[in-house]
């Protein structure tokens, strides 16, 4: 009877939370968990459960925040390491990236809304309100 043999390698597989957090995308595994739950992360385009199987070659939609990431698993892992191994565990899409710095640009032209308010007003600011019907 001929023996297969499998390259560890190419079978290597890993949980989606756990190599999320290994790959430094979320602090805690927990908040990778939640994510993926809360539908912030897609596996290959679609919706998955934070135990779902990831591999290499995987395709990851990332939502963190406001940004985007699109990013190819090319490494497992399911310790959390220094900042240079996780960074050898994906490799961001070109189209990702450029998304991601023209997001930017576009949030350092525009002022954030109420960034020229500084906490509460004061008592001249709420007299000038109430005379010009404002509250």
């Amino acid at each position: 009877m001929p023996q297969t043999t499998t390259n560890p390698a190419e079978t290597a597989r890993t949980r989606l939370d756990k190599w999320l957090w290994a790959a430094r995308f979320f602090k805690h595994r927990t908040g990778a968990t939640e994510a993926v739950e809360g539908g912030k992360v897609k596996l290959n385009g679609i919706a998955a459960k934070p135990a779902r199987d990831v591999k290499a070659g995987d395709r990851l939609d990332i939502t963190i925040g406001e940004d985007i990431r699109t990013v190819i698993v090319r490494a497992i892992a399911d310790k959390r390491g220094s900042a240079t191994v996780a960074q050898t565990l994906y490799e961001e899409t070109a189209e990702s990236v450029a998304a991601r710095e023209r997001a930017r640009a576009l949030r350092t032209v525009a002022a954030a809304p109420g960034a020229d308010l500084h906490g509460r007003p004061t008592k001249r600011d709420r007299r000038r309100m109430d005379r010009f019907g404002a509250r």
